[in-house]
């Protein structure tokens, strides 16, 4: 069965996939997901994180290599983690059978205003420059990226940055690798897109940009927030399974 990485997206680690992992699961039985924390971000927070998307792609394979996981892989990743797929495919298109981009933005596509929208600007420069409390520094990640009034997942994501504090200069080192990562024109690698709809983080409009350019599937959710898997886990796997069933990943 396939070997499934999962890359999640800025100041974001592994345990923020949650209860999406065992969705996952039961709707691709017999798949293995192996969920990687980018340097700077979860049990890799002490490091310091790269600069380049395609620096972090390296600390990838090589962590997969220490654990003798060898390619091909099926990778699924969201924002920043998407970018690090696509980088991932278009440099080693041998080792990605496939991926699946969640809710990302790329250079050259969209421009800087859908990629991130201005209404968060404020928020986020106070997070990051005015060192926010655990507790305001997480509500204010929620309110930004889900529509589904998930509050119940507060407690795990304070608990998460007490355990894995990430720095305010890892945090700016991945805002800089986000901005100035270039994708290519063309990939040849099977891709699905899947977008919200309501996303008030990054439009949906830089989803459609990428499906137009690659010409490859995009599913769109109604409702849901920039955090697809948090506010329907659900389904984010059937959308996965079904594609992958009827062998288009």
């Amino acid at each position: 069965m396939s070997t499934w990485i999962f890359l999640r997206g800025l100041v974001r680690e592994s345990g923020h996939w949650g209860a999406f992992i065992p969705q996952f699961e039961n709707a691709l039985p017999g798949c293995e997901v192996v969920a990687l924390d980018l340097p700077g971000n979860g049990s890799l927070y002490p490091h310091a994180s790269p600069t380049r998307v395609q620096d972090m792609v390296a600390h990838c394979r090589a962590e997969l290599d220490r654990r003798w996981l060898p390619p091909p892989y099926h990778l699924l990743g969201m924002s920043l983690g998407a970018m690090v797929a696509v980088a991932w495919s278009a440099a080693h298109p041998d080792e990605v059978a496939a991926q699946v981009l969640i809710n990302t933005s790329l250079r050259p596509f969209s421009p800087f205003y859908q990629r991130l929208r201005p209404r968060n600007y404020g928020l986020l420069l106070r997070l990051v420059l005015t060192g926010a409390s655990p507790e305001d520094w997480e509500r204010g990640i929620l309110r930004i990226t889900s529509n589904g009034g998930h509050d119940a997942v507060l407690p795990q994501w304070q608990a998460l940055r007490a355990q894995h504090p990430v720095t305010r200069t890892n945090a700016l080192r991945q805002l800089l690798a986000a901005a100035r990562y270039r994708a290519p024109a063309a990939l040849a690698t099977p891709t699905l897109l899947l977008a919200s709809a309501q996303d008030q983080l990054v439009s949906v409009a830089c989803s459609r940009a990428l499906a137009r350019q690659w010409q490859c599937r995009l599913q769109v959710h109604p409702t849901a927030g920039h955090d697809l898997p948090l506010d329907d886990g659900d389904w984010v796997a059937r959308q996965i399974a079904m594609a992958y069933t009827l062998s288009n990943l």
